[in-house]
């Protein structure tokens, strides 16, 4: 059983060539959601801030409706493609739909909004730990990746030997000093 989501991201429209083809097509049915302000900082960008809207808008709609073989063929031919084009392209831009999502607007990001959706992430958060019986907060593995670290400096920086280390970790580390010119 998955214990808890991964959360990433990026602001506007960037995430849609990123990773939205994996979220739209791929095989894992991801859980997305939308964070959006109704108000921007920059009122002279209205128009562009409308435009950040409308895409939100626009993922959203399509995680839930998806589009149909008819509904991409008949939007390629009345675009007047080749027949041909079209068979071959429209399996393409068939998408499921029944993505799940979840669209949170608020009016404008100040610093209570903010606060309040740190408050409604940590609050998640502690609730999926208890729910999977896990420490959300306690992060032993972020320990260990410290405590790894710290003997790892003195051979990255080249001081110690690498041959103390596991074979995967050593060929890196001796793959980091090539790269340099260290060796």
């Amino acid at each position: 059983t998955p214990t808890g989501p991964l959360v990433w991201g990026e602001p506007g429209t960037n995430g849609q060539h990123a990773f939205f083809q994996l979220l739209h097509q791929g095989t894992d049915f991801i859980p997305v959601e939308f964070l959006a302000a109704a108000v921007g900082h920059e009122p002279e960008l209205k128009h562009h801030h409308d435009l950040l809207l409308a895409n939100c808008l626009a993922q959203s709609e399509a995680f839930m409706k998806g589009r149909t073989l008819e509904e991409a063929r008949a939007q390629m031919l009345a675009k007047g493609m080749k027949a041909a084009d079209v068979d071959r392209i429209a399996p393409h831009r068939v998408f499921s739909g029944d993505r799940p999502s979840v669209t949170i607007l608020y009016r404008k990001l100040d610093p209570r909004t903010f606060g309040r959706l740190v408050a409604l992430y940590e609050h998640r958060v502690f609730v999926e730990g208890t729910l999977f019986n896990i420490n959300s907060f306690d992060q032993w593995g972020v320990e260990l990746g410290k405590e790894l670290a710290t003997g790892l400096l003195p051979v990255v920086e080249g001081k110690e030997n690498a041959a103390k280390r596991d074979a995967s970790t050593a060929g890196l580390v001796g793959h980091i000093h090539r790269l340099r010119g260290s060796e």
